[in-house]
């Protein structure tokens, strides 16, 4: 996945403003303890950075 699908996907759900806020301040399990901008910045793959997302944030199955 590339990282602008990614970031369209991010905005879609949450909404362009939240989705960068969600991204930077929101800590998660899934990804190590990490925020999603952090687990991008150590190397994961956006595909599953957004997997990660989809299923703490429970994403309806068709917006996976």
């Amino acid at each position: 996945m590339r990282l602008t699908v990614f970031w369209q996907r991010m905005a879609d759900h949450f909404g362009a403003g939240y989705a960068e806020t969600f991204a930077r301040d929101h800590v998660m399990s899934e990804l190590g303890g990490r925020t999603v901008d952090k687990a991008l910045e150590a190397g994961w793959e956006a595909k599953d950075v957004w997997r990660a997302v989809c299923t703490a944030m429970n994403v309806p199955q068709e917006n996976r």
